[in-house]
């Protein structure tokens, strides 16, 4: 079975098409931001505060450590939260997308 060939010039300037990767394309940019505001704050406050970074919370704890931690768990929640929204709204709309190019297709 070989795969149909495309018209990538007409799928590029189709509505749907334009919506999905417009939708994908900011939901990635505000999940890039959400990400790189903690590794940057990481990574420059150990550089430019490390006296701030070594202040203890608890026991040996201090803010540096707690600070990688975090960004841990933020690194995790985004890919869970971008598994979520992918699966409720980019592939519905890929799948809409595909079944206008190419009929029984999208399923």
């Amino acid at each position: 079975m070989s795969e149909p060939d495309y018209d990538w010039k007409s799928i590029a300037k189709n509505p749907k098409f334009v919506t999905l990767h417009r939708k994908k394309s900011r939901f990635l940019f505000g999940l890039w931001v959400f990400g790189a505001i903690p590794y940057f704050l990481l990574t420059l406050g150990a550089a430019y505060a490390p006296d701030i970074f070594k202040t203890r919370l608890v026991g040996r704890m201090n803010l540096g450590y707690l600070f990688c931690v975090v960004q841990f768990f933020v690194t995790v929640a985004i890919a869970v939260y971008y598994t979520y929204r992918t699966n409720k709204v980019f592939d519905p709309l890929t799948r809409e997308l595909l079944e206008e190019l190419e009929p029984g297709r999208g399923r």
